[in-house]
């Protein structure tokens, strides 16, 4: 888990906000407060690290609200909704909005603690896959105009013959190319290379 994963606690009850904060303190966890959703946002400029543990009902922007702004704003951040026994619909609803998870009010320590762990955990997979396809863009910029269009082709699933067909292009020259951009690309297969084009959601023209 990355050191610098931070659980920012969102809930407008101070006495709830507190309390959560003194326990995922104790469990050694950083904790970021906020006393409503407006709070959050405006102090957050891109995607914050860690997770979010938000109340689902604050006034202003309330839970389902934030999630939405979440999505909006591209922030790749697992959200946590804290709910009421009533308030089940809600929790469907913010599901379907992103949130990774959601617990009700009053909750089980452990079962709260839990649901934070695997949304941090979330977290740092996330973190991961972003800096991977980061990676994987910064070396598809690398790529010629003639290595692009043989990589469309083999995402395309078509033979070197035929990609030298259609490029107007001889057999051997399609390898050359084919074998630069593997070297760029540090794919070491062709399974590789394909998966890399489709994390970066690069398309035959």
């Amino acid at each position: 888990m990355s050191n610098d994963a931070i659980v920012h606690v969102i809930d407008d009850d101070p006495g709830v906000r507190d309390s959560l904060c003194f326990l995922l303190a104790s469990e050694g966890l950083a904790v970021r407060a906020y006393d409503s959703a407006d709070a959050f946002l405006q102090k957050t400029t891109s995607t914050p690290s860690g997770c979010v543990v938000s109340d689902i009902r604050m006034p202003g922007i309330d839970g389902i609200a934030l999630l939405r702004r979440i999505k909006t704003n591209g922030w790749c951040v697992p959200v946590v909704i804290m709910t009421g026994h009533a308030d089940v619909p809600l929790a469907v609803e913010a599901m379907k909005q992103g949130a990774v998870d959601f617990v009700e009010k009053p909750f089980d320590d452990e079962r709260l603690l839990s649901t934070v762990r695997g949304a941090l955990e979330r977290s740092v997979s996330a973190a991961r896959q972003e800096a991977e396809t980061g990676e994987i863009r910064t070396r598809l910029g690398t790529l010629s105009e003639r290595e692009r269009q043989v990589l469309e082709g083999l995402i395309a699933g078509k033979a070197n013959k035929v990609i030298a067909y259609d490029l107007e292009i001889s057999h051997r020259t399609v390898e050359i190319y084919r074998a630069n951009l593997m070297t760029k690309m540090k794919a070491g297969s062709l399974s590789e290379l394909v998966r890399m084009a489709l994390v970066c959601d690069v398309a035959p023209r």
